[in-house]
């Protein structure tokens, strides 16, 4: 199976520490780094997780880095604060873009392994709408290629006819009820709902419940799950429910995760 993902990127930062003391000051707690991790973040992390399950992967993104730093406090697992950095990338190279049809590029980026790019079985469009995308670069890749995944926090536009699928969590979906209001989509919306689940075409779908100790990434595990799982199957529900199973994986962990298929399958 070959993947292509395309959208903007950034660094995730945690630092964990100790909070054994308040200021004198100020009232606030002072953060004893301990240790520091370190991992690619928004597309990278989907690319990660598509590999993790077993996919080829091929990662279009920005050279620039947008930075996520989060400072964790170690006893309770929590984060006490978050701080972006260089929250803005530049636009993908039109050229590349452009040659990108039929599920393949005309002009290989740079750096691709030319045994591996020859056809992609699917493509996820992982959006955090730092600048990389544009929302007739969405258009463009929906409309010349086929299984095609997005996940934007863009408003949806008329792209949205030539997407396949399309991931978007309840709070997005209340804010596009114009676009969505004729329930003609329905087919493409896969509605995520947290600790709830998560809705397609009028069915709820549960999530087995689990203690969850960081829930950063999770997004990008499901899209990861739900096109590993509908490449398998060819249907979207089993995809669905795939894809549940490999986000109750990494919620269960600190930090930004990834869950291989041997996991699931012995889990």
């Amino acid at each position: 199976m070959n993947v292509l993902v395309v959208g903007d990127s950034c660094e995730d930062v945690f630092i964990y520490g100790d909070i054994e003391r308040i200021s004198p000051e100020a009232p606030v707690p002072v953060f004893k780094p301990t240790r520091e991790e370190k991992n690619g973040g928004m597309a990278k992390n989907v690319a990660n997780n598509v590999e993790a399950l077993d996919m080829h992967i091929h990662t279009v993104t920005n050279k620039n880095s947008i930075t996520k730093i989060r400072y964790v406090e170690n006893r309770s697992g929590q984060m006490v604060l978050r701080v972006d950095e260089h929250d803005y990338c530049e636009r993908i190279d039109k050229s590349l873009l452009e040659g990108l049809t039929k599920n393949r590029f005309k002009r290989p980026p740079f750096g691709f392994d030319k045994q591996r790019e020859d056809h992609y079985d699917a493509i996820i469009i992982s959006d955090y709408c730092k600048g990389f995308l544009e929302e007739d670069d969405i258009q463009f890749i929906c409309e010349n290629n086929d299984n095609v995944f997005v996940d934007t926090k863009k408003k949806l536009g008329e792209w949205i006819k030539d997407a396949d699928f399309i991931k978007i969590n309840e709070l997005e979906y209340q804010k596009n009820h114009e676009v969505l209001s004729e329930n003609e989509f329905e087919e493409k919306l896969i509605v995520t709902l947290g600790s709830k689940g998560c809705r397609y075409n009028g069915k709820d779908f549960l999530v087995k419940e689990v203690p969850v100790k960081d829930v950063s990434g999770a997004g990008d595990t499901f899209i990861a799950g739900l096109v590993r799982g509908y490449l398998d199957t060819q249907d979207i529900e089993s995809a669905i429910e795939f894809a549940q199973k490999c986000t109750t994986f990494v919620v269960q962990q600190h930090g930004v995760a990834t869950v291989t298929l041997k996991e699931i399958q012995n889990g």
